[in-house]
């Protein structure tokens, strides 16, 4: 049985503003008090995992040894069928440095061409670590389809060319709360919720 989560302040491990946005947001009704690892300046650890779970099992120790705190870390990637899971964990890398993800969605067009298939699913590890060594770990995932050009300007990353299955619209082109009912990251932290936080 995973373990209840009863703290009262959490760490989001990640400097992306996008990404602590949408969390705290996620997290509003719990009340729990959230501060990133942005926020408190603590070094972007190496990404080394040749996994999700690995990458953020990776980022959540290294913000809960810098706090001593509990420390919630988000990996999260796009894959796309026709590049064979690609860009997968190096998804942010294709942004390069610093981040552009109007280049990294050029890529992923790109290096497709005339492939017509164009399905891909956005891919969410959330991972729960405690100051005393316990660990949760919940996926979540959404599948759909890349359009091009990118549509809307709504949220970040490759949401303007990720219309999720079902949607005519882009996640670009959606509202935040419209996103989180769908979103990968919404179902990971949907399962860690039951998992951990309801009844709070």
């Amino acid at each position: 049985m995973a373990r209840r989560f009863t703290e009262p302040k959490l760490v989001l491990a990640t400097h992306n503003p996008g990404k602590v946005g949408e969390l705290e947001e996620l997290l509003a009704p719990w009340k729990v008090e959230v501060v990133s690892a942005g926020t408190l300046g603590l070094p972007e650890p190496e990404e080394t995992g040749e996994t999700f779970v690995d990458n953020a099992l990776l980022k959540a120790r290294v913000a809960m040894e810098a706090t001593g705190l509990p420390a919630l870390a988000d990996d999260s990637g796009l894959s796309v069928v026709g590049l064979g899971g690609r860009p997968g964990v190096h998804t942010a890398d294709w942004a390069g440095s610093p981040r552009d993800f109007t280049r990294a969605m050029r890529r992923v067009q790109d290096e497709l061409g005339s492939n017509p298939d164009r399905r891909a699913a956005f891919m969410s590890t959330l991972a729960l670590v405690w100051p005393d060594g316990h660990e949760e770990v919940f996926e979540g995932k959404v599948e759909g389809e890349l359009v091009w050009p990118p549509r809307g300007t709504i949220g970040w990353g490759y949401d303007p060319m990720f219309a999720p299955e079902g949607s005519p619209r882009t996640y670009g082109e959606m509202s935040a709360e419209e996103k989180h009912s769908t979103s990968h990251r919404a179902r990971a932290l949907g399962k860690l919720v039951k998992a951990c936080f309801d009844g709070r």
